[in-house]
């Protein structure tokens, strides 16, 4: 019995390390982002938006950024698996997006890059 909740001390601890770190990888994958957008405290919409908020924001919403009529006809609401979906291939999933990006393949840098993203609440602070 002592093993087991052992087991489960550890497991669980290491649960909560894994999160830190996929948000610390998705930062470190996020610079490939932060050509076009920012997040964060002081974030502005650039070429693409700011990415602040976007756990649950409807596609073509962020104030003060120019969409493409595909982007805000698109009737997304981002969360995890259309974040995944779109992510490996922006142009795939909205056609006549103006984001010019070839798109994150790869399942964990995808994963990873979400656990950044949707820590940032709509002010620009971590939740």
């Amino acid at each position: 019995m002592k093993r087991i909740l052992v087991g489960l001390m550890l497991f669980a601890a290491s649960s909560g390390a894994a999160s830190a770190q996929d948000a610390a990888s998705g930062e470190r994958a996020f610079r490939k982002c932060s050509i076009c957008h920012s997040v964060g405290r002081n974030a502005k919409n650039g070429v693409g938006p700011a990415l602040n908020g976007l756990d649950g924001r409807k596609s073509g919403t962020a104030e003060g950024f120019t969409y493409s009529e595909a982007n805000r006809a698109a009737a997304i609401t981002w969360g995890e698996a259309t974040f995944k979906d779109y992510i490996q291939d922006p142009r795939a999933r909205i056609p006549g997006t103006k984001m010019v990006f070839a798109g994150i393949k790869d399942e964990d840098e995808a994963n990873n890059l979400w656990a950044f993203l949707k820590q940032f609440g709509s002010d620009g602070e971590k939740k």
